[in-house]
């Protein structure tokens, strides 16, 4: 595993973009695997900025979504495709017809998750996966306890998570109870594989994740078997790393 500790989030948002950028230069029809949520945002900015100045060309590009609450529209504000369309597909050459999200509106979930997982099989599988870091360890919507041979599945969402969520709704009753994300399975087969982490809340977790055991109980600890890990961060996520 490598490790890039950044002064602060800005920095460490830079890092992964340079590294996204070198993917996207090395190999141009590559498959980059998309997180959402606060932490890629810097990361995503940084491209949109280099692709303006015209260091970046994403016309070949591929991309497939970590996740995707079930029950939500794409044009619904707190759905993921609409996040991505937002803060990256809308600002950057990429051609839409070559992103992937899960279909939330699909009402057969045993349908919509073979699909997804076709999709990802009939692209050769993800050359550069990224991923955030929760607080308890998930990655994607997959949870504390989750079953590492799973791949793309659907999950009722906890309590917690949903009320973590809940500052992006109207209400608590429109927090949807469902997901549908990759599984670990579907993660650990990618290529290379990105976390990015920021701040003193994170610091706890990353130990755990990195350093501890294996296990269910921190879903993102499997990663210590994947063999090409990149970890990226701020200090304040890494100090005593």
């Amino acid at each position: 595993m490598r490790v890039y500790c950044a002064a602060d989030y800005y920095h460490a948002s830079r890092v992964a973009a340079n590294i996204i950028s070198a993917q996207v230069i090395m190999k141009p029809d590559c498959v980059l695997g998309l997180a959402t949520g606060s932490t890629p945002i810097g990361t995503y900015e940084q491209l949109i900025r280099w692709y303006e100045k015209g260091d970046l060309d994403f016309s070949q590009v591929h991309s497939i979504n970590l996740d995707e609450y079930r029950g939500l529209s794409p044009e619904n504000d707190q759905s993921y495709r609409y996040f991505m369309n937002t803060h990256l597909f809308d600002k950057i050459n990429i051609d839409k017809k070559n992103t992937y999200v899960p279909d939330g509106l699909e009402p057969d979930k045993e349908k919509a998750c073979r699909d997804y997982e076709e999709i990802i099989h009939a692209h050769g599988g993800v050359d550069l996966q990224i991923l955030g870091l929760g607080h308890n360890g998930h990655i994607g919507f997959n949870e504390p306890g989750s079953v590492f041979e799973k791949e793309t599945h659907c999950v009722a969402l906890t309590e917690n998570t949903r009320q973590a969520n809940a500052r992006f709704f109207a209400s608590m009753d429109e927090v949807p109870t469902e997901a549908y994300t990759m599984g670990i399975k579907s993660i650990m087969q990618a290529k290379k594989i990105m976390v990015i982490v920021s701040g003193e809340s994170k610091r706890e977790i990353v130990k755990k994740a990195f350093h501890g055991p294996i296990t269910p109980e921190v879903p993102a600890s499997v990663l210590q078997l994947h063999s090409d890990v990149i970890l990226v961060g701020d200090e304040a996520a890494l100090a005593g790393f």
